[in-house]
């Protein structure tokens, strides 16, 4: 049956050419749907904008702004009003101090990062090894605890050449006069006119002496605390029928009294002092050292006139110990300092890499037979390799900024022996130089240099996070 052509069904009906293409069908919902998304996620990009600024703020004003003023900074002169260009970065490679600094930061980038990823990896692998590991790595980790001020001071106090105030010092003297016995009195020195002449440098000599003669030989500079305990009061011997007496003693009585070169009742011997009795040809016939009391007696000695002489090694300035702080040795002395409060961070870093380790690769190694020492060398630091790289270029950046250990432990007078560039940029700048275009030179010239460390870290960081 045909049907109306009003009635006919629009879907159904045939289309002509004139009518165009078809229409696409609207899907209303869709849209809606993802509007909200596109909502969210903007909102959410805001969020963490909103919750960045803050950072970015700090960021730009504690970083951003004070590189970016530096650089500009470093092309202009010490007071700033005249633009010099490039002239700065020349003359820091023109000026001594500058290039000290340079070789000893040099030093500081070599030494101290390869010693401390080596210690913290030998350390790492022991304390795996022992009962007590956790209160042995907490023991290694507390230097990181103290600020390097305060480990400053107690190195400097510590690296003090007195023995009496700097403990390596006291161990070195202590060590050294186990083996080789100091002098007994470094201070003393012969009574003048009272027939000794000579000099501490070049001992003392008395004038000729017959055998059964008596000699007495007083001294004095010897502080009465400074006179050993064992000293008894002075006296004066019997004669030596076929030799020579006498006695040493500290022509000095408390109290003021007594009589020059006079032995007196209240002044004491000076025990183990060094005598000799010298021939006529200058060999020494006879040697002999004080008693408590400071007598001495030289037997066995011919028919002739002989002297008496006190050598120079009675009066020998005792061993003072090692100039830790000296133009020598005070870079490898702060970077022992250094070392301790570093040593705890390597470690633990790298005692966590190896705490990570797959066990039975190590034990398929102790199992074919392999050792320690080869499980170690061609097993462990290989797997450990990424870690110990972090650990070493971590360090080396840190080390390039070294400063308060330097600027604390090293005195004034060797402080331009142990400087390093962010010291001496500190001292060109504020320290007395006053010429912050060159300091801030130097601190365009550091940031160079650590930047290429840092872009390296971050590198390795990033593709350790992908793996």
């Amino acid at each position: 049956m045909d049907r109306p052509p009003g009635n006919t069904d629009s879907a159904t009906a045939p289309r002509s050419p004139s009518d165009g293409p078809p229409r696409t069908p609207r899907r209303p919902k869709a849209r809606a749907a993802a509007d909200p998304r596109r909502r969210a996620l903007r909102r959410r990009r805001l969020l963490g904008a909103a919750f960045a600024l803050p950072a970015l703020l700090l960021l730009g004003a504690l970083v951003a702004y004070p590189v970016v003023f530096s650089v500009g900074r470093s092309l202009f002169d010490a007071s700033g009003d005249r633009f010099v260009g490039a002239d700065n970065y020349a003359e820091m490679f023109r000026d001594p101090a500058t290039l000290k600094a340079l070789r000893n930061s040099a030093v500081w980038v070599v030494v101290a990062p390869v010693l401390l990823t080596g210690l913290g990896l030998v350390l790492a692998v022991l304390t795996e090894k022992v009962r007590w590991a956790t209160a042995f790595k907490l023991v290694l980790f507390l230097p990181m605890a103290v600020s390097f001020l305060a480990a400053g001071i107690v190195f400097r106090l510590a690296y003090e050449q007195d023995p009496d105030r700097g403990v390596l010092n006291a161990v070195v003297v202590g060590v050294h006069d186990a083996f080789d016995e100091p002098s007994p009195y470094p201070t003393a020195r012969a009574r003048e006119g009272e027939g000794l002449s000579g000099a501490p440098a070049d001992g003392y000599t008395s004038g000729g002496l017959r055998p059964g003669s008596v000699a007495v030989l007083p001294f004095v500079g010897v502080a009465p605390g400074a006179v050993p305990a064992g000293a008894t009061a002075a006296r004066t011997p019997e004669p030596a029928p076929d030799g020579l007496a006498g006695t040493v003693y500290l022509d000095f009585a408390p109290g003021a009294g007594g009589r020059a070169g006079v032995v007196d009742t209240r002044e004491k011997g000076l025990p183990g002092m060094t005598v000799e009795a010298v021939g006529e040809d200058g060999a020494v016939a006879a040697s002999a050292r004080t008693a408590a009391d400071g007598t001495f007696r030289l037997d066995g000695l011919g028919d002739g006139t002989y002297r008496l002489r006190v050598p120079a090694a009675n009066f020998a300035a005792g061993y003072g110990g090692v100039d830790w702080l000296g133009p020598a040795l005070v870079t490898p002395a702060i970077i022992g300092a250094y070392l301790w409060v570093w040593t705890g961070f390597s470690m633990v870093l790298i005692g966590a890499g190896l705490a990570a380790l797959p066990r039975d690769v190590l034990e398929a190694a102790r199992v074919d037979g392999a050792n320690e020492r080869q499980i170690f060398r061609r097993i462990t630091v290989p797997l450990l390799a990424p870690v110990l790289t972090v650990v070493f270029v971590t360090l080396v950046i840190n080390v390039m900024k070294v400063f308060d250990l330097v600027y604390v432990i090293a005195p004034g007078p060797v402080q331009e022996d142990a400087n390093v560039l962010a010291t001496r940029m500190w001292l060109v700048s504020f320290g007395g130089g006053n010429d912050q275009g060159l300091g801030s030179a130097l601190s365009v010239l550091l940031l160079l240099l650590v930047v290429p460390a840092m872009v390296f870290n971050i590198r390795r960081f990033r593709k350790g996070g992908s793996r």
